[in-house]
């Protein structure tokens, strides 16, 4: 009973002196290792990215850029009047400072500049992101490049479930997503207001609403919800580098989601035993196609 006991509570003490963040592991054996503020940014990034139907590269050249700029950071201040991830500033004509806040706004804008730059994808990733910053320190996106395009290919759902975050009491609390400008936070997946940002919204079924609402947001029109009944919702996708996308999106995400699980391609990643990554599940008819994000 005693062993059992001291078994118990070293397994308890393990866990709760595990950090929280989000592990993203390249084909060639790198690790890209970021908060879960960072890691909600940099899929947002992508996510933005898809919305638009805009190539890895794209994704790559924007999360280059932001890492320079603020460390994935939704900064409330910099350089003069620079905000937001990119430091857009709106002197420049990049937005008000509440739009240069809300990450998908800002993502959203750095790529419409992005591409108008000709042949940007063939362009060094420090050339093509200084043509959109016009940066007093031009070679500076260089040396982000390595770590982005590792971000870059596992955001856009290349390899599979090769990234997972460790969290900590997704669904315990009914607060609300921090809002845009608050803190630094989410950003892109915030409280409904004038304007037209989704909302994570709590009540009966409330919470399922506001993960379809901020996939829209972020992603688009598709993958398009299938339910949103109770406590999931469930996407079908036709292609599997999109539904890896958006589970890892969902993942990023979890905390202002409240997802307590997402499922995807016989994998699922739970809120309760987050540090032990994806897991293996058995295949359910239609699965395979299908992600399922549960909610508290």
């Amino acid at each position: 009973m005693i062993l059992a006991l001291v078994g118990y509570l070293a397994v308890r003490f393990i866990r709760s002196a595990t950090s929280e963040g989000c592990t993203a592991h390249g084909t060639d054996g790198t690790a890209v290792t970021l908060d879960l503020d960072q890691a909600s940014h940099a899929s947002t990034v992508a996510a933005v990215a898809h919305a638009r139907g805009l190539p890895e590269q794209a994704v790559t050249i924007a999360l280059a850029t932001a890492l320079q700029e603020s460390k994935l950071r939704n900064l409330a201040s910099g350089d003069r009047d620079s905000l937001g991830l990119f430091q857009q500033r709106p002197s420049q004509g990049w937005g008000t400072p509440a739009q240069i806040r809300d990450p998908v706004y800002a993502s959203g804008k750095f790529f419409e500049a992005l591409v108008k730059v000709p042949d940007y994808a063939d362009l060094p990733v420090t050339v093509a992101a200084q043509h959109v910053q016009h940066s007093g320190y031009p070679g500076a996106y260089a040396q982000h490049e390595a770590e982005a395009a590792t971000l870059a290919n596992v955001l856009t759902g290349q390899d599979g479930p090769a990234l997972s975050c460790t969290v900590k009491g997704v669904g315990k609390s009914d607060t609300q997503a921090t809002p845009a400008g608050g803190g630094g936070g989410t950003g892109g997946v915030q409280a409904d207001r004038a304007g037209g940002t989704a909302g994570v919204v709590q009540g009966s079924g409330g919470a399922a609403h506001g993960v379809a609402a901020a996939v829209r947001r972020e992603f688009g029109k598709v993958p398009a919800a299938v339910t949103g009944a109770g406590d999931s919702v469930s996407y079908r996708v036709a292609e599997t580098t999109t539904g890896w996308s958006l589970a890892l999106w969902l993942v990023c995400h979890a905390g202002a989601l409240h997802a307590t699980s997402v499922t995807f391609d016989d994998h699922r990643w739970s809120s309760d035993a987050s540090d032990h990554g994806w897991t293996s599940v058995p295949a359910a008819s239609g699965a395979s196609s299908t992600v399922t994000v549960r909610v508290n």
